[in-house]
């Protein structure tokens, strides 16, 4: 009766096992409609201010920042008004699609728009990687760039700043954005169960936060590790991936970042992404999603 019990036991392992193998599979990237990926690069700020009529700017910093002065012709797009706790009660959850769809539609972006991305050294928490993120997964076909030094380095440059609202479109006139995710680039909590020895884990939060409770198996390597300098230039792209492999990062794998709620691990994949570290993942929910998850 022993031997079978057993037997049974050894079962019911190999099969749970089986089925993580199987979700990890069921999450492999897969791209969008059109196969490509997103058009990513770093704008410089004199480049930028000669060609700025051409580009949607995004102030992904708090937006009271925002008021007190911002790019000219800049929209307020902090993470924090794009958020919501879920059902679950899982906080820093990206609004629903059809919500991201009419936001960015009120403020004239299309799927094909040009769109420039800053923040600063203070306040914007990692915030300009991920309105990067965002709109990479929500399938953005147009050239996105992230402002190399935020807006510190454009006020360093001697360019001006504007206090003045930018327009945004009435309700009636809105044409909602329109979405097809890139699968490939959301890491969600089925697929960081099922990573085991398939993937890289980069906890990229404190040294106390990570001595509170991690996920088994991860790296840590600070989010503040993926800039340098006072403006937080974004770290070049052999520093960025000889750091990674000194950590131990297996970059023929791919790579899952994350953080308290995904908002720095989605820095981190930005700066990742710039590096050409292209099979890397955000795990947006964080640990905010691997604390509440279904055991």
């Amino acid at each position: 009766m022993k031997i079978g019990k057993l037997r049974r036991t050894a079962a019911l392992v190999s099969l749970k096992r089986i089925a993580l193998w199987l979700s990890f599979l069921a999450v492999l990237p897969t791209a969008n409609a059109d196969g490509r990926g997103p058009d990513l690069a770093l704008i410089e700020p004199q480049e930028l201010a000669e060609t700025i009529d051409r580009w949607i700017l995004l102030d992904a910093r708090p937006n009271a920042e925002w008021k007190n002065g911002h790019l000219p012709g800049a929209h307020s797009f902090s993470w924090e008004d794009y958020t919501v706790t879920d059902e679950h009660g899982i906080q820093y959850r990206p609004l629903p699609d059809q919500e991201l769809a009419y936001a960015l539609g009120r403020l004239g972006i299309t799927t094909d728009s040009p769109v420039v991305v800053y923040g600063d050294a203070q306040t914007s928490w990692g915030g300009e990687g991920w309105t990067t993120w965002l709109l990479a997964w929500l399938g953005h076909q147009g050239p996105i760039r992230l402002l190399d030094g935020g807006i510190d380095a454009w006020k360093a440059a001697g360019l001006t700043l504007s206090e003045t609202p930018s327009p945004v479109a009435q309700r009636q006139t809105v044409i909602p954005y329109a979405i097809s995710h890139r699968s490939e680039l959301l890491a969600e909590t089925r697929f960081v169960e099922g990573v085991d020895n398939h993937a890289n884990l980069v906890d990229v939060r404190s040294s106390f936060e990570w001595l509170t409770g991690r996920i088994a198996g991860a790296t840590r390597i600070s989010w503040e590790d993926f800039h340098s300098g006072s403006f937080r230039v974004a770290k070049t792209k052999d520093d960025l991936r000889q750091m990674l492999t000194n950590q131990g990062i297996d970059l023929d794998k791919p790579v899952v970042f994350y953080c308290a709620g995904g908002i720095r691990s989605a820095y981190a994949w930005t700066i990742a992404q710039l590096a050409g570290v292209t099979n890397s993942r955000n795990y947006e929910g964080s640990m905010e999603a691997w604390e509440k998850r279904e055991n």
